[in-house]
């Protein structure tokens, strides 16, 4: 496994990152096909084995239990200071006034909430989960600085948006002297390129690490595009993210399963060293719900993609509709 460091900071993270919304009770929150504690201990078990020290989750991911499983799951099995630990904020974990957002008593009542559930005294890597319209953007940055000066967070990061919302936020703090966003989880695969317009060169320019979530395009670049799993027939969230572009998409899949077959590899590795090649990403975040995701995952950090190769997997995308940002 190499190592990197998390945009300038001197942080260094595994160049790959374990999602940990696959980690959940099923019976908690919106997603059914999530694997419970006895079944998730001994992926992140083996991410472990294999080297990664990058963890990614969320307050709202199965009703906080996703934290819970991984933060037991790492005390169990890991040195605190040896592992990255990033949760994010902003989606609602409960119903009423204050229960989502980032406002001030939203971000320091589940700063507080996410340390107990990950069992831990701070978090590596603190990241609104998605841009707030409802909340004055000062309210939350000063917010986040002041979770960072308490001592309960190491480094902060963002999630999908616009750009420029994004360099206004990093402009804001820098005038005050806030702690800076020094990370960008965004929605960046083979079937999605659109982030490389503004997103991806403007964290560039910044010097902000970017950790791409869903590289795969949840599954769909590792299988035949009819293909059913119990997983798309229940996520609504691909649905919204796959709906509109499909016919251009299939013949996305179509040449990762071409590659994929004359290089005698499986086709996450195709995807997925896509992804690795491009420039200014650190470390995307792969989901596991059994071994072999995590070994083709590792797997693909060795493989290089040549020329051609890359030109046939870009070929026939076509640009789409602005996704992944509610």
């Amino acid at each position: 496994m190499d190592y990197v460091k998390l945009g300038r900071t001197g942080l260094e993270v595994s160049r790959l990152c374990l999602g940990c919304m696959s980690f959940g009770e099923p019976e908690r929150g919106s997603h059914a096909w999530t694997l419970p504690e006895t079944e998730s201990r001994p992926l992140i078990r083996m991410a472990l084995d294999l080297g990664i020290n990058f963890f990614d989750t969320a307050n709202m991911y199965s009703d906080g239990s996703s934290e819970e499983i991984v933060g037991r799951a790492l005390k169990d099995f890991a040195r605190r200071e040896e592992i990255v630990i990033a949760t994010k904020v902003y989606h609602r974990v409960r119903p009423g006034p204050n229960g989502a957002g980032l406002s001030r008593k939203a971000i320091l009542s589940e700063v507080d909430a996410s340390l107990r559930r990950l069992g831990t005294d701070y978090i590596d890597l603190y990241q609104i989960h998605r841009f707030d319209h409802a909340t004055p953007l000062e309210e939350t940055l000063e917010a986040l600085n002041d979770v960072v000066r308490a001592g309960k967070v190491r480094y902060l990061g963002a999630s999908s948006m616009a750009a420029w919302q994004f360099m206004k936020a990093l402009g804001i703090s820098e005038r005050k002297g806030w702690a800076r966003f020094v990370s960008m989880q965004n929605y960046v695969n083979l079937l999605y390129r659109e982030e490389e317009r503004e997103m991806l060169p403007l964290c560039r320019a910044e010097g902000v690490g970017v950790i791409p979530w869903s590289p795969l395009a949840r599954g769909r670049l590792t299988r035949d595009w009819d293909e059913v799993t119990a997983r798309s027939e229940t996520d609504e969230v691909a649905r919204r993210l796959y709906g509109v572009t499909a016919e251009a998409d299939r013949k996305v899949v179509e040449a990762v399963a071409e590659i994929a077959a004359a290089r005698g590899l499986p086709r996450a590795q195709v995807a997925l060293a896509w992804v690795l090649r491009t420039p200014g990403i650190t470390a995307p975040i792969v989901g596991a719900t059994r071994p072999g995701h995590l070994e083709d995952a590792v797997a693909a950090l060795s493989v290089t993609l040549s020329q051609e190769e890359v030109a046939a997997l870009e070929a026939p995308y076509v640009p789409h509709p602005v996704l992944g940002y509610s």
